[in-house]
C-alpha cells in the first residue's frame, strides 16, 4: 500500500534514517555526519515530511533565487545553514536533486550527561524555519567547515575514552559560531528586518482596528509569526536584536494603547473593555495593564476625569 505522503515519516534513530537515504550504518549509533550527494535514491522517492527524533544540522548549498525571505531575496548565495530540533516537522518538497552540502544528526542521549545538553536548548535558532537560515559569508563558510572537518575527522578516528568529550567540544563550537553569525545576520539584513518591522507594524494596527478580531481572542505570537510567514521565535529574536523588545512585548505595547483609548473614549466598564479586548478574564487584563503603566484602569481611567 502506497504511504500517505501528508503523514510525517518517524524517525526514531540516527541508523533509521541511515537506512532510507541508502547509507552504511552510521560509525557512531548516536552521531553522524553524512553528505547529500551520497544519497542513494531519488529525492523524489523521499517522504514528503519528515519527524526526527533528534538533532539536525544542516549545510545546504544554493542560488539566490531559491532563497526568499518574505518578499526580498537573501543577499548570501554562498550556502547556509539550518538547524532543526527533534520532533519537529521537516518539509523535504522543495529538494532539488541539484542541492549539494552535509548533515550533522546529533541524537539528544549523545550529550545527555554534558552542560551542553542543557545549553543547546537556549540557541534560538534551532526553533527558526528553514526559510530563516543562516547565510554565510566566505569567510565564515570556511570557519564552520573547519569545524565539520574537525567532527567529521574524529568520527573516523577509532574510539577511545575522549572521543565522546572531543565531538561534544566541537558541536558546542559550531552551535557558538552559528549563535555568533545569526547575530550578524541580523545586523547586515537591516534593510530586510526594517521591512519586517514595518510589516509587523501594519498586521498590529490592522489587527487592533477590528473589532470583530479583538474579541475572537487575543493576538498570540504565534498568530502574528503565521502573518508575517516568519516562525515566533526568529521573529522575537530579530525584533529584540533590532528594537530591543520581543514580540509578545510588543503585542503588549498595542494591547495597552488600544486600552487607553477605550479608558479615555468611551463609556465602557473595565470588565467590558477586557471582553473587546479579547480576554476571557478581567484580572489578566488589571494585572497586565497595570504592569505596563504602574496604574490600574480605573485609576488611569478616573486620571482623565
Amino acid at each position: 500500500m502506497k504511504k500517505d505522503n501528508n503523514i510525517p515519516q518517524k524517525f526514531n534513530s540516527i541508523s533509521e534514517f541511515h537506512k532510507l537515504l541508502g547509507f552504511p550504518k552510521p560509525l557512531h549509533p548516536l552521531v553522524s555526519l553524512v553528505n547529500y550527494t551520497d544519497i542513494k535514491i531519488p529525492y523524489s522517492e523521499l517522504p514528503k515530511t519528515l519527524l526526527l527524533n533528534f538533532y539536525k544540522v544542516s549545510y545546504m548549498e544554493s542560488t539566490p533565487e531559491k532563497i526568499k525571505y518574505g518578499q526580498n531575496y537573501y543577499d548570501f548565495d554562498e550556502g547556509g545553514l539550518s538547524f532543526v530540533s527533534p520532533n519537529q516537522i521537516i518539509s523535504c518538497a522543495e529538494i532539488e536533486e541539484s542541492y549539494s552540502g552535509f548533515t550533522l544528526l546529533i541524537h539528544a542521549d549523545f550529550i545527555r550527561n554534558y552542560p551542553l545538553a542543557t545549553k543547546i536548548k537556549n540557541y534560538g535558532f534551532f526553533s527558526y524555519s528553514a526559510n530563516e537560515a543562516l547565510f554565510v559569508s566566505d569567510k565564515e563558510k570556511q570557519v564552520i567547515f573547519s569545524v565539520f572537518d574537525n567532527i567529521r575527522e574524529e568520527l573516523n578516528t577509532d574510539i577511545d575514552d575522549f572521543s565522546q568529550d572531543v565531538v561534544v567540544s566541537f558541536i558546542e563550537v559550531l552551535l557558538n559560531y552559528s549563535n555568533r553569525f545569526y547575530k550578524r545576520q541580523f545586523i547586515t539584513r537591516k534593510a530586510a528586518n526594517n521591512d519586517l518591522v514595518v510589516r509587523m507594524e501594519q498586521v498590529l494596527n490592522e489587527h487592533f482596528e477590528q473589532e470583530d478580531a479583538l474579541q475572537d481572542k487575543l493576538l498570540t505570537v504565534e498568530r502574528l509569526a503565521g502573518k508575517l510567514n516568519v516562525s515566533p521565535r526568529y521573529l522575537s529574536d530579530m525584533l529584540r536584536s533590532h528594537t530591543g523588545q520581543n514580540a509578545q512585548q510588543h503585542i503588549h505595547d498595542k494591547l495597552i494603547e488600544k486600552a487607553k483609548e477605550y479608558l479615555t473614549s468611551t463609556n465602557l466598564s473595565v470588565s467590558e473593555i477586557a471582553y473587546q479586548l479579547g480576554f476571557e478574564h478581567s484580572q489578566s487584563f488589571n494585572k497586565l495593564f497595570k504592569k505596563k503603566t504602574n496604574k490600574t484602569p480605573i485609576a488611569f481611567k478616573q486620571s482623565f476625569n
